[in-house]
């Protein structure tokens, strides 16, 4: 996982012994905010039991020990979120503003639509990130399985998934498109930071978490051949909900990850939405694997390879 966060004991011995009259100073709107943004941190976070909330709760009441309004308390929720250690968490502002407490740079190479032969069926899942009950969500879905089922034939030996450049978003759209060459059945799971068990996965054309299917389509395709031979092509650029869809086909027999090392935002969040209408989105869990291996860090390839020559191993690797 990510780097293990537990709040300095210099601050208990050096600092809180004046903070809580701090704590005062604050406007009763202010602090009610606040406490509503550490409610939820401390009764969420993926790493909530590793960590002192008194002390970082107060280290916050003294950044905004002056705070008029709600407005001034978003730096102390800045660096509440640089504490916690955390790249896959932020907050958004009302106006739309991100506040990030780490962050990660992760570059994608450039790529274009690769020439594949006839044998070999072509997918390319982007990011998504609207809502799931939402048209664009089926209609996200529908695109991703048109893209299969046109390239689907008899002679075909093997599929290849592009996710170069999938930041994220929604991973139940990209799930559910994806599901007729992943196939039925448990990919992953999600576990809380109680060590509770959620899994995910495909069946009959729809996402499903637990005994909930997620996101349903009518008339979801089948290929022609079952369990064919999968490449997933996999960049710097792949985070988040990117990294689940290969994590999905990671442990099946005949997948294989191919490219270069992915983002590393393999957990999961949760969007809560606050009273002033801003956003936390928050990591609340890890990310397991249909094995129950747990991720944290970037995905490696099996095999790397630029985008000079990711195809053409792929494409040799499907026909081999």
């Amino acid at each position: 996982m990510k780097n293990t966060f537990v709040v300095s004991v210099i601050f208990g011995l050096i600092l809180f012994s004046c903070c809580k009259d701090q704590a005062e100073t604050i406007s009763p709107d202010a602090k009610a905010f606040l406490n509503e943004v550490l409610d939820i941190m401390e009764a969420n976070f993926i790493r909530k039991n590793e960590i002192q909330w008194n002390d970082l709760r107060e280290r916050m009441y003294a950044i905004a020990k002056n705070a008029k309004n709600i407005d001034d308390t978003y730096s102390a929720i800045q660096e509440a979120l640089v504490l916690l250690n955390e790249s896959h968490s932020c907050f958004i502002k009302p106006n739309g503003e991100y506040l990030f407490g780490l962050t990660r740079s992760c570059q994608a190479e450039k790529t274009t639509t690769p020439q594949v032969p006839s044998n070999i069926g072509y997918v390319k899942v982007r990011s998504f990130a609207d809502a799931t009950n939402s048209a664009a969500a089926y209609n996200y879905v529908n695109d991703i399985q048109l893209q299969i089922r046109t390239s689907d034939n008899s002679a075909i030996a093997g599929w290849i998934i592009d996710l170069r450049g999938n930041g994220g978003g929604n991973m139940w759209p990209m799930l559910a498109g994806i599901g007729p060459l992943l196939g039925d059945g448990t990919a992953g799971s999600f576990v809380d930071p109680d060590n509770k068990i959620a899994v995910w996965g495909y069946r009959a054309g729809g996402a499903f978490l637990n005994a909930s299917t997620i996101l349903q389509i009518t008339n979801p395709y089948s290929t022609l051949k079952p369990d064919p031979k999968i490449a997933i092509l996999i960049d710097n650029a792949v985070a988040s909900s990117g990294e689940i869809i290969a994590i999905a086909f990671i442990g099946k027999e005949k997948a294989k990850l191919f490219g270069s090392p992915s983002c590393g935002h393999t957990t999961a969040n949760t969007v809560f939405s606050l009273s002033n209408k801003s956003i936390l989105i928050l990591t609340t869990a890890n990310i397991t694997d249909r094995n129950g291996k747990v991720y944290g860090t970037s995905l490696i390839p099996d095999e790397r390879a630029d985008n000079t020559v990711i195809i053409s191993k792929a494409i040799e690797w499907i026909n081999n």
